[in-house]
């Protein structure tokens, strides 16, 4: 791995709220669906919980450049930093790499050809998917549904 995207990992707290409760990807969260179906919006619990998929262009999040993280909608549990997103063009929040150890994947036939999707390591809550057609130099894609992300300002 490039010692720039192992920098960039190893300081994703310096992203987050000083006074910020940061849960642990270890410190799993198991609800039943009515639980989630009480927190959540309608749209997010259709992709956290179903594997739903938001219209390409609908999130806010695909212009938001300031620093700090990009939490799960579901757990809190931070995902992403600011600097690791990109603008893929595709209308999805997008990014190159994640914070360590946040995410599981499986594959996904959904679309006949195998996908890689991830889910939160604390709460199982579906993503998206990670494709190889990003920018070096991880190559990746971390192609993320915005409305299972939350965004907190390290300024906040």
């Amino acid at each position: 791995m490039d010692d720039d995207i192992r920098k960039m990992q190893t300081r994703w707290r310096d992203f987050v709220p000083a006074e910020a409760d940061v849960p642990s990807p270890d410190d799993r969260l198991d609800q039943d669906r009515e639980q989630w179906r009480q927190e959540l919006t309608p749209a997010a619990y259709r992709v956290l919980r179903e594997e739903g998929t938001e219209p390409a262009g609908t999130s806010e999040l695909n212009d938001e450049h300031r620093p700090g993280v990009f939490v799960c909608a579901g757990c809190g549990l931070p995902l992403f930093t600011s600097e690791m997103k990109f603008d893929s063009g595709t209308g999805w929040p997008s990014f190159f790499t994640t914070i360590p150890d946040v995410f599981e994947t499986s594959r996904d036939f959904k679309l006949i050809l195998p996908r890689t999707e991830y889910h939160c390591r604390r709460c199982g809550g579906h993503h998206g998917h990670v494709f190889k057609d990003g920018p070096a130099p991880t190559g990746l894609r971390y192609c993320n549904n915005g409305v299972a992300l939350r965004f907190v300002p390290r300024d906040e």
